[in-house]
């Protein structure tokens, strides 16, 4: 029996990107002042919990939260220019001028997020921003503007590294660390001079302190509307990404913990004989060991500041790394190689991070080709795994029943890389359907919705303490996040296919939100407020 210090309660709750947020005044993209909105949306079906996926900075021309720049910075794409205390009415209409408000309309009707598009727009306007901030708060040094270097000082382990590196990649035209000079690529002590004493220099020191500027406004906005969803009684769960991109500012900050000779990946298995390349470091243990795996417990506990509890991604990795050479004829191994070792090192830095995160905060993305020591050791440390309900098979690959799962997991229908079971339901094979129909007597010839919501109520009688159901699933939406391995303009780019003020407006969509929460109060996930 685990012990109650860990115990999750028993909800449900809702994946969305915060890119997928869509609100009337957006633009164009989920923003961060929008989450509160988002909670109340899904509290209206019975759901307390709301899981975003990674929204740290993104270099131009990415769109994979899971390829970010920083471990730990957000992305200034998701700031609401509209509550920056320096971005008035007036200076937004001078900056965006009649093109710009045209822009800006056309991105808030856009079906999907246009990346780049978004990001010159608010760039522009939040430039000004900062130029009035220097103006007027900088130079008078102002409560408001020890409020900047109160933040920096508070964040400066990673926010120095992440601000100067972004500067410096924006005064290079977006590339990568690996191709500026040797005095900047090397961390000569001149350069780093410009975050170790910002200063408002007119040059590369300016751009520093909009870079620190940027990430104030953002974590400032992040900490409000986390206190708004503390207030709705709804919690904010996290994703953090098993590592970051060789060009991060992380890696070039921290280059002897990473590999870069080598590119994580996955063995061979029967989808791909080679394995695959992910093109992505790998971490480097003897090194990251020399200081008691400082990095991994500064983003565990990073996240633990920004969400009440968050998914480690690919937790697998942290127990073996599968990596290969950068040639072509290079060949794969694990690291660490013994299975030994590989205990060892998993459990050293799980233990690790939920020191720095506190015990309950972290859940383990287990999905895939899991040895089974890897999951001894997150029942041993009483950590969540993942039951993924079309996948879950006996060995005779009948579909488990999930009111048989453990009570210390997550359980749901899909995930950001599969389809959302609304649509999924229909790529099973027949029996597949039928067996998984069974589980709760659901009749195959239901129309479509009462089906949806059948498949809602199976899930939610799960024995998970956590049932996690995709927005498209609690709107009825058959759109998919994420096709892993492709590069497409459809992934990661998804919006509501309505603002949330428009959706609440709807009586068909009430009526669906109010029958998903009748089934979370059936099933002891959600309790109605008393009158």
């Amino acid at each position: 029996m685990r012990r109650a210090s860990v115990a999750m309660a028993r909800l449900s709750g809702v994946t969305i990107p915060l890119f997928s947020v869509r609100t009337r005044a957006d633009w164009g993209i989920g923003q961060i002042t929008d989450l509160p909105a988002a909670a109340r949306l899904f509290l209206r079906a019975g759901q307390r919990l709301v899981q975003v996926l990674p929204a740290h900075e993104l270099a131009e021309g990415e769109t994979s939260p899971y390829g970010a720049l920083s471990a730990f910075a957000l992305d200034p794409i998701y700031i609401t220019v509209e509550a920056v205390s320096e971005a008035d009415a007036d200076l937004v209409a001078r900056e965006l001028g009649n093109e710009g408000r045209a822009e800006l309309e056309r991105l808030r009707r856009s079906p999907a997020v246009d990346y780049s598009a978004v990001r010159r727009l608010k760039r522009r306007v939040l430039r000004a921003a900062f130029a009035r901030f220097r103006e007027r708060e900088l130079a008078n040094d102002t409560p408001r503007a020890k409020e900047l270097l109160a933040f920096v000082e508070r964040e400066g382990a990673w926010l120095r590294d992440h601000a100067l590196y972004a500067a410096l990649r924006a005064s290079h035209s977006g590339y990568g660390w690996s191709t500026w000079p040797a005095h900047e690529r090397d961390r000569a002590p001149e350069v780093l001079a410009f975050a170790t004493s910002p200063r408002d220099d007119g040059g590369l020191g300016t751009q520093v302190l909009e870079e620190m500027y940027l990430q104030w406004l953002a974590h400032e906005q992040w900490r409000v509307a986390r206190a708004a969803l503390k207030g709705e009684g709804v919690s904010l769960m996290g994703d953090m990404p098993f590592i970051v991109g060789g060009e991060s500012a992380d890696v070039w900050a921290h280059r002897d913990q990473f590999q870069t000779d080598v590119s994580l990946g996955a063995p061979p298995d029967d989808f791909s004989a080679d394995g695959q390349s992910w093109g992505l470091p790998a971490y480097r243990w003897s090194t990251m060991d020399q200081d008691d795996l400082g990095f991994l417990r500064a983003r565990a506990a990073h996240s633990a500041e920004l969400f009440d509890r968050f998914r480690i991604d690919h937790v697998v990795g942290f127990f073996r790394q599968w990596v290969k050479g950068h040639s072509p004829d290079a060949r794969g191994c694990f690291d660490p190689q013994a299975e030994r070792d590989q205990c060892a090192r998993g459990e050293k830095v799980l233990r690790a991070m939920i020191e720095a995160a506190g015990r309950g905060s972290v859940i383990a993305e287990d999905l895939g080709v899991i040895p089974p020591f890897v999951r001894e050791t997150m029942t041993r440390l009483e950590l969540p795994g993942y039951k993924v309900l079309p996948w879950e098979r006996d060995e005779h690959f009948i579909p488990r029943d999930p009111r048989a799962f453990p009570e210390l997991s997550v359980a749901t229908w899909s995930t950001h890389d599969t389809l959302p079971i609304t649509q999924w339901w229909y790529e099973l094979a027949d029996w597949e359907r039928e067996r998984l129909a069974k589980l709760d007597g659901i009749p195959l010839d239901l129309p479509e919705g009462e089906r949806e919501l059948a498949l809602v109520r199976l899930l939610f009688s799960s024995r998970s303490d956590l049932t996690l159901l995709l927005a498209q699933e609690v709107i009825g939406d058959k759109t998919r996040i994420n096709l892993p391995g492709t590069v497409t303009s459809q992934n990661w780019t998804w919006r509501l296919d309505r603002p949330i003020e428009d959706l609440l407006e709807d009586p068909a969509m009430t009526a669906r939100l109010d029958a998903i929460r009748r089934l979370a109060v059936a099933t002891n996930r959600f309790e109605e407020p008393a009158v």
